[in-house]
């Protein structure tokens, strides 16, 4: 097991601490973690499966780090499915890119192949906006 929890992909190095991060996550049991704790907020997170072969989530990887810096009130969670294989037949994933959209710990939407403008649209309708 690696002893790393996660890698962070910034989306903008110039100024990293006004954008979100693409979580990259290396351990089912760091993966798992994490998303139980996430069920305690109603944040939106985007989990983003992929394989370093596939060229369609090469297409959509400026995609997913333009999406991260602009909806920073989303979370973006990248599993690569040979990696983490038992969380990938978890969530049921036959094609990718799939992108499974998760609040509470429950699935609320799904977007699966190159579909940029479906999945920018599924994130504005699910994510939470906080105004003052």
């Amino acid at each position: 097991m690696a002893a790393e929890f996660f890698t962070l992909q910034s989306t903008n190095e110039f100024w990293p601490l006004q954008t979100s991060q693409v979580l990259a996550f290396h351990s089912s049991a760091k993966w798992k973690a994490h998303f139980q704790a996430s069920k305690e907020t109603a944040k939106l997170i985007v989990i983003y499966f992929t394989a370093t072969w596939c060229r369609p989530c090469q297409f959509m990887e400026p995609a997913i780090n333009e999406f991260a810096a602009r909806y920073t009130d989303v979370e973006f969670a990248k599993i690569d499915v040979d990696e983490l294989m038992d969380v990938a037949q978890e969530y049921e994933v036959q094609a990718m890119p799939t992108f499974t959209l998760m609040k509470k710990g429950k699935e609320i939407d799904k977007v699966v192949g190159v579909k940029k403008e479906e999945l920018q649209t599924k994130i504005e309708k699910h994510r939470v906006q906080y105004y003052l």
